[in-house]
């Protein structure tokens, strides 16, 4: 029992890591987002929420007498920096910053799927809810994405035959 609490506890570390990674990435790409006021409106929402899923699961932890891995924190920040920063020099940083996006919102609907699992297996509701919520918001992030991926992509498209700086961004 004791090595799945651990597993949890490893877990909830992991994704609170993970959304101190998102949240930079978000910062980063609303920073640059200049022609495309939907997106950058919508990242800057799920950006409001990414600081809840963290704070969310910091609670989580306390609750288990734990606290958040700064180490881990700051490698998810350090690669997020790592990723914006590789987007700036991308003729295309638009659409290559949504399909980073959308993949990502996966990763984290796949990493909240594995933390409710084991939170249930534990008898932990109170984090498995918690985790559920974070979910449903990566969820409907990762939709709305997907529905904007084309518009975005002609827009991009469009833009980018007669002005490309702006249409990169």
């Amino acid at each position: 029992m004791s090595g799945t609490r651990e597993w949890l506890v490893q877990r909830l570390k992991d994704a609170h890591a993970m959304e101190e990674q998102a949240e930079t990435m978000l910062n980063g790409q609303l920073n640059r987002l200049e022609s495309y006021p939907e997106l950058r409106e919508r990242i800057r929402l799920h950006l409001d929420e990414t600081k809840g899923h963290a704070a969310r699961l910091g609670t989580c932890l306390e609750r288990l007498g734990e606290d958040t891995s700064a180490l881990k924190d700051a490698g998810g920040k350090l690669l997020a920096m790592a990723q914006s920063l590789s987007g700036v020099f991308a003729g295309d940083e638009v659409v290559k910053g949504s399909l980073a996006s959308y993949t990502f919102e996966h990763m984290e609907i796949a990493s909240y799927t594995i933390l409710i699992a084991t939170a249930e297996s534990l008898g932990e509701t109170e984090i498995a809810r918690t985790c559920e919520q974070n979910l449903h918001e990566e969820e409907a992030m990762a939709e709305w994405l997907q529905n904007k991926l084309p518009a975005t992509t002609e827009q991009f498209l469009a833009r980018s035959a007669s002005d490309s700086d702006n249409a990169k961004r």
